[in-house]
């Protein structure tokens, strides 16, 4: 079985020393030298989640990448997720093909119909049409990976009768997922359309989400579709110690869900709920590098995933913590979780042979 990694950011607004924020502009040319400093510490993939608020000031993610593809040679570049509900499907697609050619094939899409709904009244959208506007788009887009002349009607958009859509990608589609947040509907939609499965898992026990994995599989057999990979998305931040990582990560993981639990009906964390997330399980992956790898391989393996991604940042954290976290989980924590993937199929396989 071959794991891959990855980290994705929202552009979380980084603070100073002081903790007085910089400024969006500078958190942006931050995190290009992150997308660069996470391929040389061995990182798989980078990916960028598309927001537009004043704590997540990143609504260009695709420009980003264009920008860590121009300094890179190896990683994989891609959304953490782009709102497709309120975006047009062919413009998704061209600002991908675009990314994959500037990257020399590197590039992929993570869809998402809109946890975060900053975008619908910005663009003119309106929520009544949530479910509908993603069904349709994703449909879309799934013709669009296609390549040739595609030929689609729908409600949302104007029709397109034979329409090539410019730039071709060189050797056959980028990889595309849908992210889903426990919605059995969307899973099915994954499959159905040919999409892999990303499961955006921010709290609550992670193994409630292997019924998820499990019907996804049971789908793609059903659409008469091969197998196709699942990855697993979830907030974290590595230091160099338990205690360490704590004390960086809590304030501002407080704050921010402090600040959008009204719109999202999140609860208020305590440091109590807060210590339960980080713990063997919750959904927080926040500790020494040991402690975040015992957490990612345990879960892969329950989760019947292949690829984890690992949220990091926080509004407010410090640049220079970033990439520390960054160095951290690319030369200690990835090395360690493949070992010890390594050790639980071995022993599998001989418990299975006894």
């Amino acid at each position: 079985m071959t794991y891959t990694f990855g980290l994705d950011t929202f552009g979380d607004r980084n603070g100073d020393a002081d903790g007085k924020p910089l400024s969006h502009a500078q958190t942006i040319r931050n995190v290009v030298q992150e997308g660069v400093f996470a391929e040389q510490a061995g990182v798989d993939f980078f990916g960028i989640g598309e927001h537009h608020t004043e704590y997540f000031p990143m609504p260009a993610g695709d420009m980003v990448l264009a920008a860590i593809a121009a300094s890179t040679e190896r990683i994989r570049l891609g959304s953490a997720v782009t709102v497709l509900s309120s975006d047009d499907p062919v413009r998704v697609f061209q600002r991908y093909s675009t990314l994959n050619a500037i990257s020399g094939g590197r590039a992929e899409v993570i869809l998402g119909r809109g946890s975060s709904i900053e975008s619908f009244p910005l663009f003119g959208y309106d929520l009544a049409d949530y479910e509908e506007l993603f069904d349709e788009k994703a449909t879309l887009f799934a013709e669009l990976l296609k390549g040739g002349p595609v030929t689609w009607e729908g409600k949302t958009r104007a029709a397109l009768l034979n329409q090539d859509v410019v730039p071709h990608t060189e050797s056959g589609p980028f990889p595309a997922w849908i992210g889903v947040g426990g919605n059995p509907q969307s899973v099915i939609r994954a499959a159905r359309l040919g999409f892999s499965l990303a499961l955006a898992i921010i709290g609550g026990p992670p193994a409630r989400f292997a019924v998820y994995s499990q019907l996804f599989q049971q789908a793609l057999r059903k659409f008469g579709r091969p197998p196709l990979p699942v990855l697993v998305h979830s907030p974290g931040h590595v230091a160099a110690t338990d205690e360490q990582a704590k004390a960086e990560f809590w304030p501002r993981w407080r704050d921010i869900i402090a600040l959008i639990a009204p719109e999202r009906g999140f609860a208020i964390p305590t440091e109590e709920s807060f210590d339960r997330e980080i713990g063997p399980h919750g959904a927080l992956y926040v500790g020494s590098p040991e402690t975040v790898a015992q957490k990612i391989a345990t879960n892969l393996r329950a989760l019947g995933a292949t690829r984890f991604d690992l949220k990091y940042g926080m509004p407010g954290l410090t640049h220079e913590q970033l990439m520390t976290c960054i160095e951290l989980y690319g030369r200690h924590v990835i090395p360690r979780v493949r070992a010890l993937c390594r050790f639980l199929s071995n022993q599998a396989f001989v418990d299975t042979e006894t």
